[in-house]
């Protein structure tokens, strides 16, 4: 750790003052309390779903050099083949039954920590139980508050002490540690269409009742003891669109994931009068069977979350169209047999070349990676789960099982797995040629296991994530305050008169913004426009960079941007 605060690897001698990557779910307390969800919110946690037969094995051959011959998507971005030195590494990050992210000196503490102990990635929650952990001027716009207000609970267990926090951009806050320490970030849009957890008396569910499905008696409380948004609803559906857009506008995020709720809210669900329309539309003016399980009925509605799934991943392409967009659902078949969703089809869309990016080229409907929560109390129901998704993906998903990546369950409902649980199971992704695995959650990562991953990770050495290129995150540049008087009528980078002006050496001619901290105690945050747009600064053809600040800061650091390398550079044929 360096004197900021930041894990630092050992580097090779370089002229450039660039502080390299520092370090870096909590079991889900509404799924667990109702004891009917697995952490995953979608399959029970101690139930494995074995195969009619005994486990195939994996469809495609399990060594690295088998993967070469592995089909690609037109227009993927080519990874390398997954290897202990080019796989994901990460845990998710929640605020829910821990403290790793409860303050801004917490999250400091977790993002150089998960990066020491050998991380490379995290999923931070970023909408949860109808509100932003972020300023959104969309949920503003639907709701009239721009996330979660004081004294309105997230989860049954906030205590009166944390319903008095004031609000935080938590996004910002976690994005700056995570990029400070080097590690690739993605901002988990976890609750999809969940809308509240039925305890939960939000201003979305109160305000947009008529967003929300609804079971055979017209109750809009579904058996896993959520209300949902109305995946078909055109309202809901721009509106989830939206918030991911606004966040990927406003920040430089990695990547975005979405959970196990970008589905249809539960099989008995979709008998509300918005449904009943599309469906008697559709039907010659009947209405949806009774039978919530009649195959046709199951099909129609499947089809719809796909269509969906479609449009979400071609919008956010259009946008960013470099981002990595990540999917971590429930197992499949349960996931359709519940939730009607066939995750496995959408890793074979393919359209043309969108173009091509920083990252690679990319194509219009390409979802990046599918982490399946495959939550299990012991190895061998872990092992059976997994071996059936590696079948399908490779039998429905155009044999993708390299951007397979597996959600490892570490503590949640139940006692902890134990290490040689986990450990069985991160061997067997890298037996399979899987790309990585995904802790769930943070909690176990630092609480639990922090010795036994950091000796893990260490044997096999440094990982990049394989999605990106390697050094995508070299961590924060320090700035020194110059000495020099500033310049009469000199302009600082938000306009106003120049009070103090800091001086550093980065990459050169690359965009940087600018992070800084107004006090001791205060949180960084990045320098923001008029417009509330992050400041950006261009480094020189030497790699020199200099800040003009109109106001005071005790430190300024600059974080290269990665956004422009994200857009298009070439177009696709």
């Amino acid at each position: 750790m360096d004197n900021k605060g930041r894990y630092v690897r050992p580097m090779p001698a370089t002229s450039l003052s660039v502080f390299p990557p520092s370090t870096s779910g909590t079991a889900r307390f509404f799924a667990i309390a109702l004891g009917l969800l697995g952490a995953g919110g979608c399959m029970p946690l101690a139930i494995a779903k074995p195969a009619a037969s005994a486990p195939a094995g994996p469809a495609a051959p399990a060594s690295s050099e088998g993967l070469a011959v592995q089909a690609k998507p037109v227009g993927a971005f080519v990874r390398q083949p997954p290897s202990p030195t080019n796989e994901v590494r990460a845990t998710w990050v929640t605020t829910t039954a821990n403290s790793a992210i409860a303050s801004a000196a917490d999250t400091a503490v977790t993002m150089r920590r998960l990066r020491e102990i050998g991380l490379n990635t995290v999923y931070v929650e970023t909408w949860k139980n109808g509100y932003t952990q972020y300023p959104s001027e969309v949920l503003k716009r639907v709701i009239g508050v721009d996330r979660r207000p004081n004294l309105q609970p997230q989860d049954p267990s906030d205590t009166p002490d944390q319903l008095k926090k004031p609000a935080r951009d938590l996004l910002e806050e976690t994005l700056i540690e995570s990029h400070r320490n080097g590690l690739i970030y993605n901002a988990w849009f976890e609750y999809g269409f969940m809308a509240a957890h039925k305890s939960t008396d939000n201003h979305l569910r109160r305000m947009k009742q008529d967003w929300l499905s609804r079971d055979k008696t017209g109750n809009e409380v579904a058996t896993n003891g959520f209300v949902w948004m109305n995946p078909l609803h055109p309202e809901p559906r721009q509106f989830l669109l939206d918030l991911v857009i606004e966040a990927v506008d406003r920040y430089d995020l990695d990547g975005v994931q979405l959970d196990d709720r970008i589905v249809w809210p539960y099989i008995n669900m979709g008998y509300d009068d918005y449904t009943k329309s599309v469906y008697a539309k559709e039907h010659g003016g009947k209405l949806p069977p009774d039978n919530e399980r009649d195959p046709a009925w199951m099909r129609w509605r499947a089809d719809k979350v796909n269509e969906y799934a479609k449009r979400f991943v071609t919008e956010v392409r259009a946008k960013r169209p470099g981002l990595i967009i990540s999917l971590s659902p429930a197992v499949y078949p349960w996931c359709y047999e519940y939730y009607l969703l066939e995750w496995p089809k959408w890793a074979a869309w393919q359209s043309p070349v969108l173009g091509t990016t920083g990252r690679g080229p990319v194509n219009a409907t390409m979802w990046d990676e599918f982490i399946p929560q495959n939550y299990r109390f012991s190895y061998k129901a872990f092992e059976t789960t997994w071996l059936d998704q590696i079948k399908h993906v490779n039998e429905m998903g155009n044999r993708r099982q390299a951007d397979l990546l597996a959600g490892i369950r570490v503590v949640g409902d139940g006692p902890d797995s134990t290490w040689e649980d986990l450990k069985s199971s991160m061997d067997l992704m890298r037996k399979h040629g899987n790309g990585g695995s995904v802790h769930w959650f943070s909690r176990g990562v630092l609480d639990v296991y922090p010795k036994q991953l950091t000796e893990y990770y260490t044997a096999s050495g440094k990982a990049n994530n394989p999605l990106l290129p390697a050094n995508w995150r070299p961590g924060s540049i320090v700035l020194v305050q110059s000495k020099t008087e500033v310049a009469q009528g000199a302009v600082s980078v938000t306009g106003g008169p120049v009070q103090s002006v800091w001086t550093g050496s980065a990459q050169a001619t690359k965009p940087y913004q600018v992070i800084v901290r107004r006090t001791a105690s205060s949180p960084w945050a990045y320098v923001r426009d008029g417009a509330g747009k992050s400041v950006t600064v261009m480094s020189d053809a030497a790699g020199a960079v200099k800040v003009a600040l109109a106001d005071a800061a005790v430190e300024v650091e600059v974080l290269i941007d990665r956004r422009p390398e994200l857009q298009v550079q070439a177009a696709g044929k």
